[in-house]
């Protein structure tokens, strides 16, 4: 089973992670950010107003009216609802400011996971081959969802807290040096203490993310093989390697939390003893200056013992916020480490275009769909464009190809399929059959030699014309959730139901089809579990059908159907491979009897070609697979 790493082997740089998700969140939001900077500013001075408000409320209003027979409670009146006014407006903007961020970070969740899809969607295919699917879909889900708690929650209160602390901290001095030395001495030891304990827990929650990961891509395998499972009596294997990857999760999530949890306590800690010496120390400063020397009345010490109050809490704040920016921030390497994949290369410049022929048998191309298709071919050398019509010609010459660089899995393959012949490729599992279709799709590109189609290097061929022109009906069918219908479409988004009912008659399908509840309008779901294996295969060749290609690719088509369905199906298959180029995988030799050439392949290296009769005549390595002597694998 595969086992990726995802983009764990990178180097991570969570500043740089940090500075990306800014420029997401902010980069197109010059007026939201204007109003989030205003929101911020009034908070804070709220904080720092309140605090100033209660030592000047003591010393002058309350202190002045202590023994007073008939004291005017008009001038604290006044004071109170100015305070009152201004906490409002705080409340008011923070209201807001909560509303525009929880908006912010939905439409940048949004924005992220449309830019994954769409990555997703540009990636090679080698990428899918080398990562697990549930890892994949983790960052889709788990990372994507730290990200969001970050923007939502965690980035608004380390800016609240860091103007805060900035606003605080110049009222302390102007309050008090002595006092706000002591401050600086205890948020020093609070800065080193949450610093040292984020580093440590910051490791563990970015392998948290990769474990998390691990798990998902474990259990997405484990669920699609649950038929294997059981039938190999492979529970318990599955739950011990279930178990060693949930208990490194344990580990380290166990980890991560404790030092997270840690955090809180020791920092919180450190401000309780710095309120107690400041108490002790500003007391004295007090006692000292018989309450009357400028900074050290009982108000001033009121109010300074909430400004220090703030001060730590919001370093508090930001000490337990850095747990959850960590956190979103391992997430948000991940998910840049997908939307940095390099996408699919394509420098191919000849398209596929529709075309019309005049009585002279010139091409030409057309911008009405007309039937006829041809290869439009640009000359950098600045030659007139060339239409080539689409026939379906192949030609391989002499392609040597590996899936990693230093091991060739094919050798020196060269072959020839005419418009409309049949090409079979027959030999044991792993001797390179697949392969050679992959490279006509160029799912893959080849390391040295020559793909021709109809005379044009593939290589100069846009991929997605020149997958237009190539049909696929493989071993595994995949069905999308959706209505029979549109699966049988998905060959050609614009078939009219007439094509679509065609299509499905071609195949051999449309009399299962009209059994089904709702006929084509049947809702499919998770890969069409409702149909057997034969119906799910007869609506991939309609899908074929409709697609209507000069060129088909069948890998192992008809492996998932019985005999009598093979039968029924077989007068389809010879009506849609009639005037096209065909190319037959298969294990049952009987379905490859019939064609114009058969290749033999054997690790990589094609052994033996020519028609059935002329390879039974030569008494070789297929005329013993025919007739038994030695089984495919």
């Amino acid at each position: 089973m595969l086992r990726s790493k995802g983009g764990g082997a990178r180097a991570k740089d969570p500043k740089k992670a940090l500075k990306r998700v800014l420029r997401i969140v902010f980069g197109e939001r010059k007026k939201q950010l204007v109003f989030i900077a205003a929101a911020i500013v009034i908070s804070s001075f709220s904080i720092v107003y309140s605090s100033s408000f209660l030592g000047k409320f003591i010393d002058d209003f309350v202190t002045p009216l202590i023994g007073v027979e008939n004291p005017d409670w008009h001038p604290v009146v006044m004071a109170l609802a100015q305070f009152a006014a201004v906490v409002s407006v705080s409340v008011v903007f923070n209201y807001f400011l909560s509303r525009m961020m929880a908006c912010i970070s939905q439409d940048t969740l949004y924005d992220i996971r449309v830019k994954m899809f769409e990555k997703m969607e540009s990636l090679p295919i080698s990428y899918f081959d080398q990562h697990q699917h549930g890892e994949i879909m983790s960052r889709f889900s788990n990372d994507t969802d730290t990200l969001n708690q970050f923007i939502s929650h965690s980035l608004v209160q380390l800016m609240q807290a860091g103007f805060t602390l900035i606003m605080v901290f110049v009222a302390m001095v102007m309050n008090s040096l002595l006092l706000t030395a002591v401050v600086l001495v205890f948020a020093f030891l609070t800065i080193r203490a949450s610093t040292s304990i984020a580093k440590r827990s910051g490791k563990q929650f970015a392998a948290t993310q990769e474990n998390l990961a691990s798990v998902n891509g474990f259990i997405e395998e484990m669920m699609n093989g649950q038929r294997i499972i059981k039938v190999f009596c492979h529970e318990g294997k599955s739950k011990a390697d279930f178990g060693n990857l949930n208990e490194n999760l344990r580990v380290t999530m166990t980890k991560a939390n404790t030092l997270a949890n840690i955090m809180g306590p020791v920092t919180m800690n450190i401000g309780n003893i710095q309120y107690v010496v400041l108490v002790v120390v500003g007391a004295v400063a007090v006692i000292l200056s018989g309450g009357h020397t400028v900074g050290y009345t009982i108000g001033a010490l009121a109010a300074f013992l909430q400004l220090a109050r703030s001060f730590s809490n919001n370093i508090n704040q930001i000490s337990q916020q850095m747990n959850m920016v960590l956190l979103a921030l391992a997430g948000a390497e991940r998910i840049f480490e997908l939307m940095d994949e390099e996408s699919e290369t394509d420098d191919g410049y000849v398209m596929l275009v529709n075309s019309i022929e005049d009585e002279n048998g010139n091409v030409t191309e057309c911008e009405s769909r007309t039937g006829s298709w041809a290869w439009k071919h640009p000359h950098h050398d600045g030659s007139p464009v060339t239409y080539t019509p689409l026939r379906g010609d192949i030609v391989m010459h002499d392609v040597d190809f590996g899936y990693v660089p230093d091991k060739t899995v094919l050798h020196d393959i060269s072959l020839y399929a005419k418009p409309g012949q049949k090409i079979a490729f027959v030999g044991s599992t792993g001797a390179g059959k697949t392969t050679i279709t992959n490279l006509l799709n160029r799912f893959y590109d080849i390391q040295d030699g020559k793909i021709r189609f109809d005379g044009i290097n593939i290589n100069k061929i846009k991929k997605a014309d020149l997958r237009h022109s190539l049909g696929m009906i493989l071993q595994d069918t995949n069905l999308f959730t959706g209505t029979i219908r549109d699966n049988i479409r998905f060959g050609k988004l614009d078939a009219s139901d007439e094509e679509v009912i065609s299509a499905a008659r071609l195949a051999n399908a449309h009399d299962f089809i009209m059994m089904m509840p709702d006929g084509y309008d049947t809702k499919l779901t998770n890969n069409g579990e409702s149909l057997s294996q034969g119906q799910r295969q007869l609506i991939a060749i309609a899908r074929a059908a409709i697609a209507n290609p000069p060129v088909l690719v069948m890998d192992e088509a008809t492996s998932s159907i019985d005999t009598h369905t093979e039968a029924l199906v077989q007068g389809g298959m010879d009506k849609l491979m009639a005037n096209r180029t065909v190319f037959v995988i298969a294990h049952r030799l009987s379905t490859v009897r019939n064609s114009d050439a058969i290749m033999v392949l054997d690790h990589g290296r094609i052994i033996e070609r020519g028609t059935h009769e002329q390879l039974i005549a030569e008494h070789g390595v297929y005329y013993q697979l025919y007739t038994g002597a030695v089984e495919l694998e």
